[in-house]
């Protein structure tokens, strides 16, 4: 059976709500750890992002509750991100990526967050109130219909999140649209390697929602970036198969995909900031 984009999107949506309203300070939550957000605390959420990329310094730096290990690398690390510069994170989730993000453009710049689980919003707002954290902004919208203006935006970041869009042309194409010229995109996100076999290619519950089954390959992804971008930088991290396979324990879903870094800028003129 084919699912149409607006059921893809809702399984994910229903998914995410799960993993917003989990209590983190909970014990149990009558799940298997395997699952993806479910039974962790915020120390093993840490423990998985630094194995993605973060340092010490920025998992001590966001609220309690910010980081919910949903992650396959570190954006910040690629995003060159300036003071002053206006952030829009795709898929914000509990806020992460907005908080460190906010540290890096100083309060004459603006992170904007869109995630389109009203949950997550709300849990993203209660952790902002948790520091000052002025100049963040939490929308609920989804990313293939960004709620942000024409060319106001110099960098967008995400972190695992377009594989999971049932449309990524059109969620690039938003992007285009949100960018100033000369803005750039620094995601994360996994890649596929091979073909998926078809039991987990057509489980949308788990494989889908787990950010496997919606992997776009490489190929195709600088096909659809070629449409609007330029400097497109595609860099998968072998590396990344030692947490991936922890992903759906038992399938060996490493050997289909793999964490990369995604590079491209909106063609104009650039500002250089000194």
């Amino acid at each position: 059976m084919t699912l149409s984009k607006d059921q893809i999107r809702q399984n994910v949506r229903n998914r995410y709500k799960q993993i917003a309203l989990q209590d983190i300070s909970a014990s149990s939550c009558g799940c298997s750890p395997s699952d993806i957000g479910c039974c962790h605390t915020d120390a093993d959420h840490n423990a998985v992002s630094g194995k993605l990329g973060y340092s010490k310094d920025e998992l001590s730096a966001v609220p309690e509750g910010a980081n919910l290990g949903l992650g396959c690398g570190n954006p910040q690390a690629i995003a060159a991100l300036k003071p002053g510069e206006n952030i829009l994170d795709l898929g914000s989730g509990a806020g992460f990526d907005c908080f460190l993000a906010a540290r890096q453009v100083g309060e004459n710049g603006r992170v904007i967050g869109v995630d389109m689980t009203p949950e997550m919003i709300s849990r993203a707002r209660q952790n902002a109130d948790k520091g000052p954290f002025s100049n963040v902004d939490f929308r609920l919208g989804e990313i293939e219909h960004l709620p942000v203006a024409d060319e106001s935006i110099d960098v967008i970041l995400s972190n695992c999140v377009i594989n999971l869009s049932p449309d990524k042309p059109q969620v690039f194409k938003e992007a285009y649209r949100v960018l100033k010229k000369g803005g750039r995109l620094a995601i994360s996100d996994v890649v596929l390697t091979a073909e998926l076999p078809p039991e987990i290619k057509n489980d949308l519950d788990v494989s889908y929602s787990g950010c496997v089954s919606g992997a776009s390959s490489i190929n195709e992804l600088q096909a659809m970036l070629e449409q609007n971008f330029s400097q497109i930088k595609i860099n998968p991290k072998d590396e990344s198969k030692k947490f991936i396979k922890e992903w759906l324990p038992g399938v060996q879903v490493e050997k289909y995909i793999v964490s990369s870094t995604i590079q491209a800028v909106k063609e104009g003129q650039v500002f250089f900031y000194v």
